[in-house]
């Protein structure tokens, strides 16, 4: 009980400091933390600005991986203080190694990625999910769902297995699909990929 007293204080004297503006407060009871990630008007617009800016960064390294011969059309770039430190896609097909997704870039030469962010152009397997998780990156935002990838001839069925467990509950990371055109754009990539790309 003294937990949850301690939250309304918080949450009133947060609310009372910033006096009628709106506060989004994620709380994990769970892990025993709390954040706070302001909803003002301008800071979402200028949020929703860096996403689609990375996004069709990571959507054209997905373009980029299959016009190149290097494997399927999925791209990610990981974000340092609203800097590009690695672009990559899919070298699945270049490296003979189904390990070589996007996501699983290995350009930073670091295990512990805490202070990035992930953009990927797909919603990540769970392969890559689970790289993205132990490496501490705080956020990812996705465009696609993976259920676009079957017209690639990619159904990942384990990721729907998985999604119901607890694994992606107990996670840290904030996770953000992309919606209107920045979730199209993302998706068209294996409409506009699949006479040069299939999976089998």
């Amino acid at each position: 009980m003294e937990e949850a007293d301690g939250i309304s204080i918080l949450f009133k004297l947060v609310t009372d400091l910033l006096a009628c503006h709106v506060l989004i407060l994620r709380i994990s009871l769970y892990q025993g933390t709390i954040s706070v990630a302001s909803a003002f008007p301008a800071h979402q617009e200028a949020v929703q600005d860096r996403d689609h800016k990375f996004l069709t960064k990571a959507v054209d390294e997905a373009y980029k991986g299959v016009e190149n011969g290097d494997g399927g059309p999925f791209g990610a770039v990981v974000v340092l203080n609203n800097e590009v430190v690695a672009a990559c896609h899919n070298m699945v097909l270049k490296h003979t190694d189904p390990t070589a997704h996007a996501e699983a870039c290995k350009k930073l030469n670091k295990i512990e990625l805490a202070d990035c962010e992930i953009y990927a152009s797909c919603e990540p397997c769970p392969m890559c999910f689970g790289a993205i998780h132990l490496s501490r990156i705080k956020r990812l935002v996705y465009g696609a769902k993976a259920e676009a990838a079957i017209a690639i001839g990619f159904d990942d069925f384990i990721a729907d297995a998985l999604r119901g467990t607890s694994f992606y509950q107990k996670s840290q990371l904030e996770i953000k699909r992309a919606d209107g055109t920045q979730a199209i754009i993302a998706e068209q990539v294996f409409e506009k990929t699949k006479e040069k790309f299939q999976m089998y």
